[in-house]
């Protein structure tokens, strides 16, 4: 059996920002696995731009923002095992791998950090009526098929769902020739950042139908044509609005999922909302030793906060295996999501453990104007901030300080909800 200080399971983003941060934090013993063939994740697909500008204050495309944090890892000398598939990670922080190479084998970690990061959710999760016709394709996979593989899915295109992806595929096959006919959302609201509603869609005259959904899928061997219809506050399809339109191609965009089957196997403590480990103000999940970060933790908007997020979980954990994290004091303080607040990460914290401020990232479950982000201790309000818009598809913060947290020795709750005043 092997044996590591640190073992990153995921090689993209939040991995590689892990890797760095734990290296440069004192670790010297730090093992990245990683699935896919190289290095970088999902980003060596994102060809567009708008990555970058919070990490490095420039605007750069997926694959130059993945390169940057590969070029570091790179220089610190962070070992990486590519082609290899983690099967199973046990309470005790062994490891169990497998690829062409080596075989299975096995690794005793000191730590481990889960940077798996999301998966799209699939078509039989969205009960679309009509048979299984060839031409209909996850966003992230048409994506794939445009940006790395060279082959074009279709030339005429419905798109279900305002995820971000889908937006960005919008633009994308119409900038490869092909006739994007409108991009359907389920929501009153889209799926995501509004910048890309604007660039995407906005820019190239691409309607946007919120409020309704696909309802039958015409084709058999291949997709000839979708119908769609307007739906109700129920989001059941309302008689009499339908519409036909002819294409080749249905893209889904319908929302992400972290992927989180190896932490559920480990038993680690998964939020229902989020579908994300639970975790405290150190990224630590519910077993000692293991941190989450990224997109495998709650889904992220904005890459550069996967990094932020993803160092602050590189650095805990060197700390967790050098000792210096502080044992647990018995004075935890439960964080509350109430009032339009869906979920907030961390979930718990410890006053005594916690850096002098403590970001607090949180999603809202619906469009809110001119209304208040509010944190409570226990009864108390001591933030009131007022927001002109907030968003499902945009996420949130709050700063919690480690000075303000040490007036309050009786503190147990703390509550981030929305108020109209």
């Amino acid at each position: 059996m092997m044996n590591y200080d640190i073992v990153i399971v995921g090689g993209g983003p939040a991995g590689l920002s892990a890797a760095v941060a734990a290296k440069n934090s004192g670790c010297d013993s730090v093992l990245i696995l990683e699935r896919d063939s190289e290095l970088g994740g999902i980003l060596n697909q994102c060809i567009h731009n708008g990555f970058g500008l919070h990490t490095f204050k420039e605007e750069l495309t997926g694959p130059e923002y993945a390169d940057r944090y590969i070029r570091q890892a790179m220089d610190l000398k962070i070992e990486h095992k590519l082609n290899t598939m983690v099967m199973d990670i046990s309470p005790d922080r062994v490891v169990t791998a497998m690829n062409r190479d080596d075989g299975m084998f096995r690794i005793q970690a000191k730590a481990v950090i889960l940077a798996m990061g999301c998966r799209e959710r699939p078509r039989g999760a969205l009960n679309i009526p009509g048979y299984r016709p060839a031409g209909i394709f996850s966003a992230g996979t048409a994506q794939r098929l445009v940006n790395i593989e060279g082959y074009m899915p279709g030339k005429e295109v419905v798109i279900l769902g305002s995820g971000d992806i889908g937006l960005i595929m919008a633009r994308r096959m119409t900038l490869e020739g092909a006739k994007v006919k409108l991009v359907a959302e389920l929501m009153p609201y889209s799926g995501g950042l509004k910048r890309n509603i604007v660039q995407c869609l906005d820019d190239f005259g691409i309607p946007l139908r919120l409020s309704h959904t696909v309802v039958d899928i015409e084709g058999k061997e291949h997709i000839t044509a979708v119908t769609i219809a307007e739906v109700d506050e129920n989001r059941r399809p309302i008689r009499g609005t339908e519409e036909r339109y002819t294409c080749d191609t249905l893209l889904l965009s319908c929302g992400l999922i972290p992927e989180n089957e190896l932490s559920t196997s480990a038993g680690v403590e998964l939020s229902p909302v989020t579908g994300g480990p639970k975790v405290n103000e150190s990224l630590e999940t519910s077993i000692p030793g293991v941190f989450a970060c990224g997109n495998v933790l709650h889904v992220h908007d904005l890459v550069d906060y996967v990094s932020e997020e993803a160092k602050k979980a590189g650095e805990t954990a060197a700390k967790f295996v050098s000792g210096q994290i502080a044992e647990d004091t018995g004075r935890t303080i439960a964080l509350k999501a109430e009032s339009g607040v869906r979920y907030t990460v961390p979930v718990t914290l410890s006053p005594e453990r916690m850096d002098d401020n403590l970001v607090v990232r949180f999603r809202v479950g619906d469009v809110y104007k001119d209304s208040f982000v509010s944190v409570y201790f226990d009864d108390e309000r001591v933030q009131h901030r007022k927001k002109r818009i907030m968003a499902p598809g945009e996420m949130e913060q709050v700063v919690l300080q480690k000075k303000q947290l040490a007036q309050y020795p009786a503190l147990n709750t703390i509550t981030v909800k929305i108020e109209s005043e």
